[in-house]
Parts: structure tokens; sequence; C-alpha cells
């Protein structure tokens, strides 16, 4: 069920073998970045079979026009996708005068490994007598540079040439271009002895999205001679040479990206890219990688799990944060988390419902406020265009889009595009769970209320009444179980749009906003909807029921199914997974998991033991849920088996599909698998609770979390121990029993 290819490692992602049938997996497992840009780990060398190049800076992207046989009304006309950017990483290298093709050549002592303690990535390999060590890193010190690093020493004890072409390359494009077209063109280069740039810009498009501006600039340090310099219409570069015997000589490139997100025009983007230069340029490769790792430890001090007893579990979760805080760690408001990060191009969009519904309780535990209160300011500076959204599909109020670059809805399935509506209601439960998890009021009271009263216009006027059952309807969505499309009355839609309307009418009742003109008419339109709409529910069984209908599907469990039919995605007919009982993630889970305070115990137990044996996990965000409500359900070996899913579900390849690339914001599973699963971490009506309970296979585990203006450290052992670490005295639960916080407590660890 799945392919490990990396050895186990609590820190360290490492693997001694050159992959040829997996290579693209290993290049997604060895991604590296640092929130402003990144890259997979294709190697920067030659390599000529089968690989998937990838170099990817946040906040540029391209609207590729859709492509679909059928249009309909409302379609985006466009489809958002983070763009492959220019390869600055390349080179060339000669042994002898014969370059070197690692897929061609015959290569010995080959490792690669990931230190995610650094973010530092090494790779070495011995090729034609010579051993070539290279180390490379995108700086968390200073965002705009990447330094890498050969050190090239002899290893058959004879003396060889090595020649090594330094290039920076822009000819370069998306695997997924609808019309295999390029998205770039060369504005400027200039190639000189000791450095060399390009400045590309994103070509033309339709649809008035600005233009990119790329400049990447390298420098070049170490043992090597410069002899040339080279250009060509979309690559320039620089060629070095050096005899290399017994002692090891070092080649290093530097490279400073700048874009024109932050400097306006080409004559800013170059100027500020050789300010940068000229201030790094001196400075040692000790003391820039120096300032790189103090920064990641200084992130890990706060952010690091701890568990003893398992090593597969400790790398799965370290994996996942490294890998979540390469892509986004809040220093710039304009951005979001991006599904694939700096891993890979497919799904597209700067940001999903995932955001929302997953990374915002892990940025309030393990970031300042301002962190998570930055993700819900992006939403609303895109106001205008949910409302667009709304307008397209002839309905009142904002629905925030599936898929998204500026908040215009760029995705073009019609059954994500149309019917994903449940999205809507993720947005607005963020804005309740930073106010409910800080105590801070003031976003609620001002933009989260603009926020919530549109989304609450779109929900009572996308909700019918049925004068047949006396009851509002939602008809025609598809749940968060995307296996079913164009369904009637999902129920967790359904609960969705009933608590954002509650939720929008209570805070409007607490803070006026008379400004926001919701008329008494409108609110007695709400509270209608409030007391009638319609919710599943099946007497005899005593579940709620996931939509009409489900109940007559023949209804069996994953366990009934042959191993050869899964992944069913990749194994069944669309028209045969649509017409199957089997979930692809939580649906009537996710909401019991999003209001569990509303749901008592027998009906969480009997919700789970009727769902979850029919549910496939073939969404990267399916395991983190159930594992949270399978330990609070006293379910320890199920909670065990979904957080090693979802901690080791790229690690694992468990859906045969990381070669794409990693699953970045479903990362936020495992964590969230420890904490609120294992640790059962609950705020509730703004206390916070714990009830841990310790997997049989662990001897303990460890985290911190800022709550409220303090820093927590909770550790489970053989009992639970509770430290404020920062902060005033608090009060809160551990086994339903009250605490009062001020230094350090502990209690045994109930079985």
């Amino acid at each position: 069920m799945y392919t490990r290819i990396m050895e186990t490692d609590p820190w360290i992602i490492r693997s001694q073998k050159l992959e040829t049938e997996h290579k693209r997996l290993q290049e997604s497992l060895t991604s590296i970045g640092n929130g402003y840009m990144g890259a997979r780990g294709s190697f920067e060398e030659s390599y000529s079979a089968d690989s998937h190049l990838g170099t990817y800076i946040a906040g540029v992207w391209f609207p590729d026009k859709t492509r679909v046989g059928w249009w309909k009304n409302g379609y985006p006309k466009y489809f958002g996708k983070a763009i492959n950017a220019v390869n600055f990483a390349k080179v060339k290298i000669f042994v002898d005068g014969s370059e070197v093709d690692l897929a061609k050549n015959q290569v010995s002592d080959f490792s690669v490994s990931l230190n995610m303690q650094t973010g530092v990535l090494r790779r070495s390999f011995t090729v034609s007598g010579v051993k070539f060590e290279l180390t490379k890193f995108f700086s968390v010190a200073r965002k705009e540079l990447a330094v890498l690093r050969w050190d090239v020493v002899s290893a058959d004890g004879k003396t060889h040439k090595v020649r090594i072409e330094s290039l920076i390359d822009a000819d370069v494009k998306n695997e997924d271009s609808n019309y295999e077209g390029k998205f770039w063109q060369v504005l400027d280069k200039a190639a000189q002895a000791g450095e060399s740039h390009i400045a590309s810009q994103t070509v033309e498009n339709p649809f008035g999205v600005e233009q990119f501006i790329v400049n990447a600039h390298q420098v070049f340090a170490g043992d090597f001679a410069e002899t040339a310099q080279t250009a060509a219409d979309w690559q320039v570069g620089n060629v070095f040479e050096a005899e290399v015997g017994s002692e090891a000589k070092a080649f290093e490139k530097r490279v400073i990206v700048t874009t024109s997100r932050d400097y306006q025009g080409l004559a800013a983007v170059e100027a500020a890219g050789r300010d940068l230069v000229a201030k790094i340029k001196n400075e040692t490769f000790e003391d820039l990688l120096s300032a790189h790792e103090n920064g990641w430890k200084r992130r890990w001090e706060i952010a690091d799990v701890v568990i003893e007893g398992s090593d597969e579990a400790q790398q799965g979760i370290r994996f996942n944060l490294f890998q979540l805080f390469s892509t986004y760690y809040g220093e710039d408001a304009r951005l979001n988390i991006g599904p694939k990060g700096f891993t890979g191009e497919k799904y597209g969009g700067a940001t999903y419902w995932d955001t929302e519904a997953y990374a915002v309780p892990l940025y309030l535990s393990l970031a300042e406020p301002q962190v998570t209160r930055n993700l819900l300011q992006y939403r609303r500076n895109q106001l205008p265009q949910a409302q667009h959204n709304a307008r397209e599909q002839g309905l009142a109020g904002a629905l925030y889009p599936m898929v998204t670059f500026t908040g215009i809805e760029c995705h073009n399935e019609w059954e994500i595009t149309f019917e994903e509506i449940h999205r809507n209601g993720a947005i607005a439960y963020a804005i309740y769970n930073y106010t409910n998890y800080t105590g801070d009021e003031t976003y609620l009271a001002k933009e989260g209320l603009e926020v919530l009263v549109e989304i609450a216009r779109f929900w009572a006027d996308r909700v019918h009444f049925s004068k047949r059952n006396g009851q509002y309807m939602i008809h025609g969505v598809t749940g968060p179980n995307e296996y079913e499309n164009n369904i009637n009355n999902n129920w967790y839609t359904n609960t969705l749009a009933v608590w954002v309307l509650t939720y929008t009418r209570d805070a409007l009742a607490k803070y006026p906003r008379p400004d926001l003109c919701v008329s008494a008419d409108e609110l007695a339109k709400w509270n209608d909807i409030i007391e009638k709409m319609y919710l599943p529910f099946d007497q005899e069984l005593n579940v709620f029921v996931q939509h009409d209908g489900f109940l007559d599907k023949d209804l069996r469990p994953v366990s009934a199914l042959s191993k050869d039919d899964l992944p069913l995605n990749q194994k069944w007919s669309w028209d045969k997974i649509l017409r199957s009982p089997f979930i692809k993630q939580a649906d009537v889970l996710q909401g019991i998991y999003f209001f569990g305070d509303k749901f008592s115990l027998d009906e969480k137990r009997r919700n789970y033991d009727f769902y979850e044996p029919m549910t496939v996990h073939e969404s990267s965000l399916s395991p983190s849920i159930h594992a949270i409500l399978a330990a609070e359900l006293g379910k320890g070996e199920k909670a065990v088996e979904m957080y090693e899913r979802t901690a080791r579900l790229d690690l694992d390849n468990y859906n045969n599909d990381t070669d794409d690339g990693l699953h970045i914001t479903s990362m936020t599973g495992s964590w969230l698998a420890i904490v609120q699963g294992f640790a059962q971490m609950k705020t509730w009506g703004g206390r916070l609770s714990f009830a841990p309970f310790l997997p049989t296979a662990w001897k303990g585990y460890a985290f911190h979390i800022n709550y409220r203006g303090r820093l927590l450290k909770v550790e489970v052992g053989t009992e639970v121990k509770l430290t404020l670490l920062k902060g005033e005295a608090l009060e809160l639960s551990v086994y339903g029993e009250p605490v009062k916080l001020e230094n350090s407590f502990a209690t045994a660890l109930k079985k």
C-alpha cells in the first residue's frame, strides 16, 4: 500500500540510492524552501532521464486559459497556476572534458540527505574518478538568497580537470500547461566576470492579471578560476575550471532573486538585486550558513514535537512541520498556504479551504496571533472578489473561491466551482476559531463581521424552501466527500449554513453594525432558515445522513474491497466511484469535528462507527480528522493508525501521488492528530483543556503551544506534565478537573 524510499531517522531524510524508478518521488521528498521561494529536489547537474525540474516563487503565478469541452455560464475564464520559474540552480559539470550526466554515467557513493533541523540539503556522488559533495539551502535569514556549494575532490588518486558552467536558465515551462505554452519571456540579461543575471517576465494575458518580473542574479566564491562567460536567448552563465587532486576544492554559487511583487518595474527589480548581491558578496559561506541554521533553530524551539519510542512517528511529524514552515511562516501578509507549496504544480492556486479548516489551528498555537490574523485579513481583502463569485452564480452575498490567487475563483471543474460551496463555511469558521482561541474579538467586530454578513447573505439566497416538507433545503452540492457530486442536502453543508447564520446573527447583536445594512426582514429570514433547515437524520440507524439517498446505496465497508481496487481514484471509473458508498474523506465527521462541543460522545461514536469503515482516506485531509475523533472515543489503535497515515502520507507515498509534489496543507494533520487527538487539547467556550493518552508503542511525547499570551509545554509519559514557560497564570482543565497553572502541574496519566 505504500512506497518507502528514504531511511528512517528522527531529523534526517536520507537515501543512499540514486532513484530511477522513483526519481520524482525522491525529488518531492527533498524539496526545500524559505517561504519566499523554493524548489524540488531535482538535480542541478545534467540528468537526461525522467525528472521534474521545478523552482517556484511565492505569489508569482499565471492565469492559464480555461480549457473545457462544454462551456457553462459561470465557469472561471482561467485556471490560476503556480508556475515553474527561472532555473537559477542549473550547472553543467565536465570531468576531463566529458559532461557529467547522472542518468548515463556510472555513479557510485551516491547519497542525498535533507537535515530538517537546519534546513540544509546535501548530496554527494562519485563519477569519473571525482567525488562531488553539494550543500544547498534557501536562507531563512535573507529570503532572497539561495546558496549552493560543491566540494570537489579526487576519488582515485589522480588529478582531474573539472569545469563547471554555472547557468541561469529561463527556458522553463509547466508540465500542466493547457496549451503546452510557455509562461515566460526574457526582458534583460547580462553575463560578465564574476556575475550574471536574467530578468524574465510572465507573458501577456487577456485577463488583466499583472505580469510578474523575476530577476535572478548569481555571484560566486571558492577555489575555481573563472575562464569565460556565456549568453544565449534564454540563458546566461559563467564558466569555472580547476585542477582537482587529493585536496578538496570548493565552488560556490550564490543567487539573489528579486521580483516585481516587492519592487516596481524592471529597473527597480534589478537594482534591488544588485544591492542585495553587494551585501552578501563578501560574506563567508560559514556566516551565511550559520545565519540560516540559527533561523531554523528559533523555529524549532517552539514548533518541535518530540516523540519517544518511534523514529517513524518522530520523522513524520518533523518532516511535515519542516515542509509546512518552508512554505509559509507568516512573514508576508499577502501570501497564503499553497496546497503543493514549492514542491509541484498540481492543483494550482495559492489557497484552498484547507488553510481555514486545517492550517489555522496549527498557526494559532505555534505562531504569534498576528500570523493567523493575516490569514483572516487575506480573505477580508478579497471580499469584493468573493462577491463577484457569488454574482457569477446569480446569488447574493459572497462566495469564497475553491481555488484562487486573487479571490476570483479559478477552478474549472463544475462539481467543484459550482457545488463545493461548503468552503464558504470554513472561511467563517476560521473567524470563530481565531476569536475563541485568542479571546481577541476586535477582528470579529470589524473586518470579521463584514465577511460574515456577506457569507450569511449567500447562504440565505442559496437555500430554497420546500413547501411539501415545510423546510429549507440546499440542493446540487458536493460535500467534502468529493466521491459524490450534485447531491441534495449534504448534512455537513446544511449544518454549516445554519451555523454561519446563527453565529453572524449573534455577533451582530453583540457588535451592532448599522453600516452593514442588515434589515429586520433579513434577520427574520435568517432566523426562519435556522429554525427550519432540513438536516438529514435516520431514526433507525440513529446517525446523521450524509445526504439524501446515501442510505439507498449498496452500503459496505472498505474491507469488502480487493486491495487491487485501491486507490479507487486510480483504479475505478468516475462513474463507478460516484455510485459507490465509499467516502473520500471526513464529511459528516468533519462537521462533528468542527462543532465537537455540540454533540455527545454517544452521537460521535455512532456516526464514527457508521462512516469510518466506508472511508478510503484518499484525500490527504482525511486521516487527521479521524485520528482526532478516534482518540476522543478511546479508539487508541485506530487513532495511531490514522496518525501514521497523516504523518507519513508523503514519506511513504500512501496515495501513490507524491511524485507530483507534497501535500503541504494537509501536513498540519499530523500536528492536529497529536495535539487535538492524542493530547485532546480543546478550547471550547474559551477554556483550555487536555485529556491525553499515550500510544502503546510510544514512551512519551511533548509539544509547545501559544495560548492567550502564554507559552505552555505539554509532556505526556508516565504522567502528564504542564509547564507555564511564559505569561500569567492560567486556569484550565486536565481530565475534566480544574487546574490553575502558575508554574507547572503534573498528574498521573489516565489509561
